[in-house]
């Protein structure tokens, strides 16, 4: 008997705290929804857009851009952090009054909101600490403004010829997902300054030089959607690489020119100098590709120039190397008896003079040839093909002669003299040629 009245006091208790439970919960319900917006809600369905049957629903949107994190030449993207602002009617949601009414976030879920997706997010989310960063306000004309911050990473398509030098241009698509433009319809709300926060964001590596807007249309196998676009243009800050690459690429041109000055007996001298700033600016090149795509298509500004300057490091390189081949092989002025030049000289007068002779003869022999008038007009033929095929080998000849001299070096050690002026002359022409076409071109 005692545990039975045991067990009926036990169900007793629990219908009482149940009870109180769900009393808790009504008056709970009734704080979160004050009588105004139980009205609103009461028979309103979020699954059926605003002006369901009489046209296309107009949804304004601005944007504040609170921060560019990021810019990745490598993954050709940005990440953004953005207060996106939508703003519609919505006729079921009209109340009596004058002041607008803030709702918590959460009840969001309650109501009917566009389905704007970013089309080229790479990787998005909501901010939700401390809660959800979400706002909605609803006017008494039955307008609903809805907000949120999002963080969104956007691939942006990158032209990279010009790098360092170069201009971007990026932009953040917004579209509908589910709703054509038969359904609704997007608008920004100030045109180009519906955009705001770029004219005070600093940024590492870029200016933001222009930005604008745009309204236009998507258009895919399922019909045709609202799309508005915000273009943004973005100049690369050449300073930092300047410091980093150019001057220190400079600066190893001209340490390779000093071996112009050192004697070419100083062998290990002027071979230390050639490779060591051949290995340099080999590792400089290395370094500068690191922070880029690899890319077979870009043939980026910063790699013609470094390549520039390896080109006239190896040659002032290369240049030592001819200069002490021909001195190896130029004898000394005591070996070299002045009968030896002359007979060289004649012998070389000596070969012109054996062909001008030969073509004079053949002149002559015309000459009696036509005297005479007994050969025909196919010998006359013939002895013109002799003297042009003899003055052409003697042209031929001279040319050769010419070419031999100006490739003859008398004296190697007035290579470094020439090297001295040509080196640093075409390096300096090279420069203004570079510098006019990537900045003005």
């Amino acid at each position: 008997m005692c545990s039975l009245k045991c067990c009926s006091l036990r169900a007793f208790f629990l219908l009482v705290l149940c009870r109180s439970v769900q009393i808790s919960d009504a008056e709970g319900k009734g704080e979160i929804l004050p009588p105004t917006i139980q009205n609103i809600i009461k028979g309103y369905n979020k699954y059926l857009r605003p002006f369901f049957d009489n046209g296309p629903v107009s949804v304004g949107m601005s944007l504040d851009i609170a921060s560019i994190d990021t810019i990745s030449e490598i993954n050709m993207d940005y990440t953004a952090t953005i207060f996106l602002r939508q703003r519609w009617t919505d006729e079921r949601l009209c109340f009596d009054g004058n002041k607008s009414l803030s709702l918590d976030g959460r009840l969001v879920e309650m109501l009917w909101v566009p389905d704007t997706f970013i089309v080229d997010s790479k990787k998005s989310f909501l901010h939700d600490i401390t809660v959800e960063n979400r706002l909605i306000r609803i006017y008494p004309n039955g307008t609903v403004l809805y907000a949120i911050r999002i963080t969104t990473t956007v691939a942006c398509s990158m032209d990279l010829t010009k790098y360092p030098m170069d201009k971007q241009t990026c932009t953040l698509q917004l579209e509908s997902w589910g709703y054509n433009i038969n359904d609704v319809m997007f608008y920004w709300t100030r045109g180009n300054d519906s955009v705001r926060g770029l004219d005070t964001l600093q940024l590492a590596q870029y200016t933001v030089e222009d930005h604008f807007t745009s309204v236009s249309e998507a258009v895919y196998e399922t019909g045709r959607y609202p799309k508005l676009v915000f273009h943004f243009e973005l100049k690369r800050n050449i300073l930092y690489f300047i410091l980093e690459t150019y001057v220190p690429s400079i600066l190893l041109v001209v340490l390779s020119w000093v071996s112009f000055w050192i004697s070419q007996s100083s062998v290990p001298a002027r071979i230390c100098i050639g490779v060591t700033t051949v290995l340099t600016m080999t590792t400089l090149m290395m370094g500068a590709r690191t922070s880029l795509p690899n890319a077979n298509c870009f043939i980026k500004a910063i790699d013609v120039y470094l390549g520039i300057c390896f080109s006239f490091i190896f040659g002032a390189l290369l240049e030592y190397a001819v200069a002490h081949f021909c001195t190896l092989h130029r004898p000394s002025s005591k070996e070299i008896p002045k009968d030896e030049d002359e007979g060289t000289e004649e012998e070389r007068n000596g070969v012109l003079a054996a062909v001008a002779n030969s073509c004079s003869a053949s002149d002559n022999t015309k000459k009696i040839d036509s005297d005479k008038g007994s050969k025909t007009s196919i010998n006359g033929k013939k002895e013109r093909n002799k003297h042009s095929g003899c003055s052409s080998p003697m042209s031929i000849m001279k040319s050769l002669f010419c070419i031999f001299d100006c490739f003859h070096v008398k004296n190697p050690y007035h290579i470094d003299n020439y090297a001295r002026f040509s080196f640093p002359l075409s390096f300096i022409i090279i420069n203004v040629f570079y510098w006019v076409y990537y900045l003005y071109f």
